[in-house]
């Protein structure tokens, strides 16, 4: 068998280089690009050779930073507009409940900016330093987002209890309710677009922000239930429906920090371990898959394989069948932008094991 590597070159100027050794194993790796262009990517199909499926899968990680990156501006733009139409109501009546909720809106809606500047860190090459890229920065702008959400369910169960101790009158009933539910409609759109957004591009960060956007929702109706029970003579309503909504916040908490723990710990579906298990193990050569692991970084999966072939075959068929293991990877696992497939010998490992002290 024989160790091969094969890089490509993009748009810094990394050049291809290709080394062929002799070793125990067979090691291809796939590494994700960035900046293909659709010319070099219709020129690479044309002219043949498996890198077409690279460009593939480096125009689908663009087109997921893309989404993200349109998905966190436009629910800003949502944000702003319905920030600001709450800002009108409250100069209009003074409401300190509604000035409370549409201040925790503007800061909360801020919570993309550290999403859209790990989006960007994220199409920049590898370096040396950082050899897998900056899709790591999106999980931690995760962690950001759950702190965030943390915080809003600390200061909504303070500002309820502040309230039950020293209850307050609230004016302008109608007006503050229909702010409020203005706010709640604003941040639930946000909520579904960023949630719908990030599972589709398999952004965990994403999906945190969108459950921070229905937290803050959330805030927002509990003006509108509140003024609703000031209305019908409760006059701790707004109080206790806060308390009410602090636990829901918790709730949100909760899945947030299973949605971003699980990606800061490498977890994946063990759906997609299987269909890529499955993958692998369509390849004509291929008898045994001893190992496979994938991790997200970012968006993007990445995929470590090692797979048993027949003794008797030679290094360039070896060759190959990796190639063809690949290929079903890529084409066959959403989301996957790179493979390292390890070729042995059938029974390599069980020889080393008995030989070994």
């Amino acid at each position: 068998m024989e160790s091969h590597g094969h890089g490509h070159s993009d748009h810094h100027g990394h050049p291809h280089d290709n080394d062929h050794g002799h070793d125990t194993g067979h090691d291809h790796t796939r590494t994700p690009l960035t900046g293909w262009s659709r010319a070099g990517h219709a020129a690479s199909h044309l002219f043949g050779g498996h890198s077409h499926d690279v460009a593939d899968q480096v125009d689908s990680a663009l087109e997921a930073d893309a989404d993200g990156r349109r998905a966190l501006w436009i629910s800003l733009g949502i944000l702003a507009l319905t920030a600001a139409a709450q800002a009108v109501v409250v100069v209009w009546t003074g409401s300190v409940a509604l000035l409370g909720d549409t201040l925790h809106n503007v800061t909360d809606a801020l919570t993309a900016v550290p999403l859209l500047v790990a989006f960007g860190l994220a199409r920049r090459a590898p370096t040396k330093r950082f050899t897998y890229g900056y899709g790591r920065a999106e999980d931690l702008a995760g962690v950001f987002v759950v702190v965030a959400i943390a915080a809003s369910a600390v200061g909504a169960g303070w500002q309820a209890i502040d309230r039950l101790a020293d209850p307050r009158p609230v004016d302008h009933l109608a007006a503050v309710a229909a702010a409020g539910f203005l706010g709640f409609l604003g941040n639930e759109i946000v909520a579904r677009y960023r949630i719908t957004v990030g599972r589709r591009i398999g952004s965990a960060a994403l999906v945190a922000d969108g459950l921070h956007a229905r937290t803050d929702g959330f805030t927002s109706l509990a003006v509108v239930l509140g003024a609703a029970g000031v209305a019908l003579g409760w006059e701790r309503a707004d109080p206790i429906i806060g308390l009410l909504i602090t636990v829901a916040i918790l709730a949100v908490l909760r899945g947030a920090i299973i949605q971003i723990g699980a990606r800061l710990m490498d977890a994946v579906d063990p759906e997609i371990v299987d269909q890529a298990t499955a993958a692998v193990s369509s390849v004509a050569g291929i008898q045994e898959v001893r190992e496979l692991r994938l991790r997200w970084i970012g968006h993007a999966l990445r995929a470590e394989v090692d797979a048993t072939v027949d003794p008797s075959l030679t290094v360039t068929q070896a060759h190959a069948i990796a190639h063809h293991a690949e290929d079903h990877l890529v084409a066959q696992v959403h989301r996957l932008s790179a493979a390292t497939v390890h070729i042995s010998p059938a029974g390599a490992h069980h020889l080393t094991t008995e030989a070994s002290p």
